[in-house]
């Protein structure tokens, strides 16, 4: 095993070498551990089906085996891993029907115990060539725990929030890789930044520390350290951890972290907040009353309602950006249209418009805020807006 490279807050630290011998690094025990194993389908051609080409080339290390070279390797890498789990740690291992049944049986035989299988479907896939087949759109996850009677960590809550508030499914719609994510070089199997976050955010917490024992381009890296988590890669091929530190030193600047950040964290499902300015003596009395207004147009204008209303969840309510409150909404995505005489009898002295959207929350009940972002953006900080609830909540 052959160190290669570390970060000087030694947060992210890759290996040369073969997974098996991983009892010679110099590190306690794990977290968590993402493995993206071979899933044995190189057969070492391209054919050309309806015009276009299709390889069947990945390398070596991804040739066709019989199932005994199979389960001989996925039971080995597996066992040694387990060596350096902790007792209350989880693994996560990707396949498709070629590799993942082998690995089921290999983890039953050792004595993990399995918590799920995830279908990861692919918002985006490429296409499959032969008449012969269903389209294959998806690849699984594998999610298991060391021990069958330990308990393990799972971000229930936030899974919940980041699905619109409901509980997440084991069906997970995420796009293929990005073009972007390929600028600094390519490994054939890569995974998409957005999957490695959701697994990440889903079975660790802030500085743990987590394993991907085929480490490749390191994009659990990538995601690990984005998301403040330490990161230990092996991988036996030097070129593609290369990749990797390349894309790790990328992410030393801090607007292109943030900019990556951004783009993977972007999540269809999760639950807004309608951020909404108000005098003082407005904002009191929204909060007296649990209604929260904002104009619908000018006297001849029209509503707008934007995409992500559906899933308003909350109000923030605030003065120039500052005494702010959050409120979670009596009912999901819904509002009422008044009149502004019927807010007069609330109370209320709107002035700027005959018609008001209207949405009630629960007054009795302010949710502690765990962030505070700006809300000072000059002309936008008097204009109502949504904004995703991570914003006020965090992630972790």
């Amino acid at each position: 095993m052959q160190k290669i490279y570390s970060t000087d807050e030694k947060d992210f630290t890759l290996y040369k070498g073969d997974v098996v011998d991983i009892g010679k690094l110099p590190y306690q025990k794990f977290d968590m551990i993402f493995a993206d194993p071979p899933y044995f389908l190189s057969k070492g051609f391209s054919v050309s089906i309806k015009g276009c080409t299709k390889s069947f080339e990945k390398g070596e290390w991804d040739r066709v085996r019989d199932i005994e070279e199979v389960d001989s390797f996925n039971y080995a890498w597996l066992s040694r891993c387990r060596e350096y789990l902790k007792d209350d740690g989880t693994i996560w291992v990707c396949g498709t029907f070629h590799n993942v049944f082998s690995v089921a049986s290999c983890m039953q035989k050792i004595g993990y115990k399995i918590l799920n299988v995830i279908v990861w479907q692919k918002a985006d896939p490429r296409p499959t060539f032969s008449d012969k087949y269903f389209s294959f759109t998806a690849e699984f996850l594998i999610w298991a725990r060391k021990e069958e009677n330990t308990g393990h960590f799972f971000n229930f809550e936030l899974m919940k929030r980041i699905n619109g508030g409901k509980r997440m499914t084991d069906i997970w719609r995420i796009p293929i890789i990005s073009s972007w994510e390929l600028r600094l070089g390519k490994h054939p199997t890569q995974k998409p930044l957005k999957l490695l976050y959701r697994v990440i955010l889903s079975s660790t917490q802030e500085q743990n520390t987590i394993l991907d024992p085929f480490a490749g381009s390191c994009t659990t890296g990538i995601a690990a350290n984005l998301l403040k988590r330490n990161f230990v890669g092996i991988d036996l091929n030097e070129e593609f951890l290369k990749i990797g530190i390349r894309r790790r030193q990328q992410i030393d600047d801090p607007l292109k972290a943030q900019w990556i950040l951004n783009e993977i964290s972007s999540i269809p499902e999760e639950e807004m907040v309608l951020v909404n300015h108000a005098r003082k003596e407005t904002r009191e009395k929204m909060i007296e009353t649990g209604i929260c207004y904002i104009r619908a147009g000018e006297s001849n204008g029209s509503v707008l309602v934007e995409e992500g209303f559906e899933r308003l969840h909350y109000v923030l309510l605030h003065t120039n950006g500052k005494e702010r409150s959050l409120y979670r909404l009596k009912k999901r995505g819904c509002f009422q249209i008044w009149k502004k005489e019927t807010l007069e009898k609330y109370g209320f002295k709107p002035s700027h418009a005959p018609y008001y959207i209207v949405l009630h929350f629960d007054n009795t009940n302010p949710i502690k805020m765990k962030k505070n972002p700006n809300l000072n953006e000059k002309t936008k900080t008097f204009m109502a807006r949504l904004r995703p609830l991570s914003e006020f909540m965090g992630l972790k």
